[in-house]
C-alpha cells in the first residue's frame, strides 16, 4: 500500500458509495417509521405510503405507470424474474420455446437462460456481436421466430462498456409481438431510461450502481406483458414478487434514481473528458494494449483494456498494493485463470484476454487521481511483463 494508505477507487461499475442525501431519506424508516406495509394499522399504512410514493417517483423517471414498477432485492433478481418469468409465461400462453440473448449479458441473464435450456427444455440461441461486443438489429431480425418466448439484450455492458441499440431492437420485437427485456443496471446512471422511447417490455435496475443502497432493485414490466412470478407467497408487488417490502431501501432507491436523473448531465460533462484522457494515454504509453468495447458508443465513465501477455489478476493485485481499486474481466477458478465469456465473444485469444483491466469513474473521481494513475499503470505493466519474461 502507498505510504498514505489512501485508496483511489476506480471501480464504480462494481458498486458506488451511498449518497448522503439517500442515507438521510432512508434513515426514518429503520426505526421511527418501521411498520410493515402490509399491515392495516396506521404504522403499517405510513410505511405503505412511503413505498407507493417511491414507486410513483421511479415510474415518473422511467416514464411509465406506477403499477408497472416491481421492487426486487437487486438487479440480478430483476433479470431472473424478467427472463424466467416471461419465458415460462410465453410457453404457457402460446407454446413459445425459443430464448434469444446476446453472448455479452451479465451472468444474471446468461446463467438464467442456460438454466431455462438445461432444466426446462427451452431452445437457447445467442446473437452474434461485432468486434466491439455490440448487437446489430439486422442480426436480431434474422433470428426472431414465431416461437421466440423472450429476447434479452443488455443496454450497456458492465465489462466493456459498449452500448447497444436498444430502441431499435425493441421496436423490432414490438412489431413481432415478442417480449423484449434489457438489463439496464449499468446504464441507469448514465443513459436515458425512458422505457417508452426504448421500446422495452421489461427493464432491470439495481440501486447500488447509481449511489443507492445494495440489496434493492426494480423491474419495469409493461402492462399486458405476461409474467410468471418466481418468488411466491404473499400478494406484495401486485402478486409478482412475494415478501415484505424493504421500505428504507425502496425509499433510498427512489431518491438515488431521482438524484441520478437530475444530475446526469452534470456528471456526464465532468466524467467524459477523464474517460477520454484515460483511453488516449493508456493506448499511447503502454505497448501491446487494446481498448475493449466500442471506442465511442460506450458508457461515459467506462474504460476497459487488454494487455498482451499479462496476468490480469496480478495486475489488479499490484494496483491494489499501490492504492488503486480496479477490476478485471478474467476470473481465477481453482488456480486456473480463464478469460471471461465477454472477451471471448469479442474474438480475443487467450494471450490477450487474460490481461484485462476495467477502470470506471464516478462522481468523486478527480483529474489529479487520473493523472497519478496514468503515471503508475505503465510502470506496473512493464514490471509484471519483465517478471513474466524472467
Amino acid at each position: 500500500m502507498t505510504s498514505s494508505s489512501k485508496i483511489t477507487y476506480l471501480d464504480y461499475a462494481a458498486t458506488t458509495p451511498v449518497d448522503e442525501r439517500v442515507q438521510a431519506a432512508m434513515q426514518p424508516y429503520f426505526a421511527e417509521l418501521f411498520g410493515n406495509p402490509s399491515s392495516v394499522h396506521t404504522t403499517g399504512q405510513r410505511a405503505e405510503a412511503a413505498v407507493e410514493e417511491a414507486r410513483e417517483t421511479v415510474a415518473h423517471l422511467l416514464n411509465c405507470q406506477a403499477s408497472e414498477v416491481i421492487f426486487t432485492a437487486c438487479g440480478s433478481e430483476s433479470d431472473n424474474l424478467a427472463l424466467r418469468g416471461a419465458a415460462i409465461a410465453a410457453r404457457e400462453g402460446r407454446g413459445a420455446n425459443h430464448v434469444l440473448i446476446s453472448p455479452v449479458e451479465h451472468h444474471a441473464v446468461s446463467r438464467t437462460a442456460e438454466q431455462l435450456a438445461e432444466l426446462h427444455g427451452f431452445k437457447l440461441e445467442y446473437l452474434p456481436v461485432d468486434e466491439y461486443g455490440q448487437v446489430h438489429v439486422d442480426q436480431v431480425a434474422e433470428r426472431l421466430r414465431p416461437d421466440t418466448a423472450v429476447v434479452s439484450v443488455i443496454y450497456a455492458n458492465n465489462e466493456i462498456g459498449t452500448i447497444n441499440p436498444i430502441a431499435e431492437i425493441g421496436a423490432l420485437c414490438q412489431q413481432r409481438g415478442i417480449p423484449f427485456h434489457t438489463d439496464a443496471v449499468q446504464a441507469t446512471a448514465h443513459l436515458p431510461i425512458d422505457v417508452q422511447a426504448l421500446n422495452v417490455d421489461l427493464l432491470s435496475l439495481g440501486a447500488h450502481k447509481f449511489y443507492g443502497p445494495k440489496g434493492i432493485g426494480a423491474l419495469y414490466l409493461r402492462q399486458g406483458t405476461p409474467l410468471v412470478p418466481t418468488l411466491t407467497g404473499g400478494g406484495q408487488e401486485f402478486g409478482l414478487r412475494a415478501g415484505t417490502q424493504n421500505v428504507p431501501y425502496i425509499v433510498g432507491m427512489a431518491e438515488a434514481l431521482r438524484i441520478a436523473a437530475e444530475e446526469k448531465q452534470e456528471h456526464l460533462s465532468a466524467t467524459l473528458p477523464l474517460r477520454e484522457r484515460l483511453i488516449e494515454q493508456v493506448l499511447a504509453q503502454i505497448p501491446d494494449a487494446k481498448l475493449t468495447g466500442h471506442p465511442k458508443e460506450r458508457l461515459p465513465n467506462h474504460t476497459s483494456f487488454v494487455f498482451k501477455g499479462l496476468d490480469g489478476n496480478a495486475l489488479l493485485m499490484a494496483l491494489d498494493v499501490e492504492g488503486y481499486a480496479c477490476s478485471s474481466g478474467s476470473a481465477c477458478k481453482t488456480g486456473d485463470p480463464e478469460p471471461s465469456e465477454v472477451l471471448t465473444a469479442l474474438g480475443l485469444d487467450r494471450e490477450w484476454a487474460l490481461g484485462s483491466l476495467r477502470v470506471t469513474l464516478g462522481r468523486h473521481t478527480t483529474a489529479e487521481e487520473i493523472e497519478a494513475f496514468l503515471t503508475i499503470l505503465p510502470q506496473i505493466v512493464e514490471r509484471l511483463r519483465a517478471l513474466e519474461a524472467a
